[in-house]
């Protein structure tokens, strides 16, 4: 092939195969991956958190914590930031031992009219990061697991939660989402950007995992300037979504 990132090879298993190099541990089987470090820290504080593994990469520790959520065990980690890490994570903790998750996060908006706080189920990713490619042969989107997407809706809908079940933009470079691209990306039905949906879902995937996500409205780039909205303030929503998540994926 004349592009690397097209050379996909089906062989299945690698030099560093996780299942061969991590040891099982006493893990739930539920899952939230939390991209917003304060929630996590507060969940941490507030209830009584301990810790499964202390996995550490070289950015710093990556902790996976469990607590018990309705009467049932639920591990938690964030992921870091960008496909690369969160998938080498998502990759760890699966070989400790979870197997069904639900992560939630922040994104970019694509259309005007999702505000500051909406929340967006992921329906599928358009592939524009490099992660997915080496674990699913080429192809313009990964598609999120039905039950995954299903625990979601049901939890939204049972609390009267405004959202919208829709495609998003998986890129590994913010500072390239240029007005072509943009305006490409909304044409082919993407609602939002982020870095690392696209690649997660490739490893539950290629995993046989579950895996859904969730993501609240965050920046602006649907105008002509992008318009930052002071995304990442919006604590209540943040903390409130990692206990929908800890519901939905209970359910599962």
């Amino acid at each position: 092939m004349t592009y690397p990132i097209l050379e996909h090879d089906p062989t299945r298993e690698a030099l560093i195969e996780p299942a061969k190099v991590i040891e099982p541990r006493d893990m739930p089987e539920h899952c939230v991956v939390c991209f917003f470090r304060e929630v996590i820290e507060r969940v941490v504080e507030e209830h009584d958190a301990r810790v499964l593994v202390e996995n550490r990469w070289e950015d710093g520790p990556h902790p996976v914590y469990e607590i018990t959520h309705r009467g049932q065990r639920l591990a938690f980690f964030h992921p870091g930031v960008g496909a690369p890490l969160a998938a080498g994570l998502l990759e760890e903790v699966i070989a400790f031992g979870c197997r069904k998750f639900i992560a939630c996060g922040g994104c970019g908006v694509l259309e005007r009219d999702i505000a500051v706080g909406h929340l967006i189920v992921v329906s599928a990713a358009v592939r524009d990061e490099g992660v997915s490619y080496h674990y699913l042969p080429p192809s313009r989107e990964v598609e999120a697991h039905e039950r995954g997407i299903s625990s979601l809706v049901a939890v939204l809908r049972d609390r009267g939660i405004p959202h919208r079940v829709g495609k998003t933009w998986t890129t590994d470079a913010p500072y390239r989402e240029t007005p072509d691209v943009i305006a490409r990306r909304r044409e082919e039905g993407c609602l939002v950007v982020e870095m690392e949906a696209a690649g997660m879902m490739a490893v539950a995937h290629y995993r046989d995992v579950v895996f859904g996500q969730i993501l609240y409205g965050g920046d602006d780039l649907s105008g002509d300037e992008w318009d930052n909205r002071s995304w990442q303030s919006r604590t209540a929503i943040r903390e409130n979504l990692f206990w929908i998540c800890a519901d939905a994926v209970l359910t599962l």
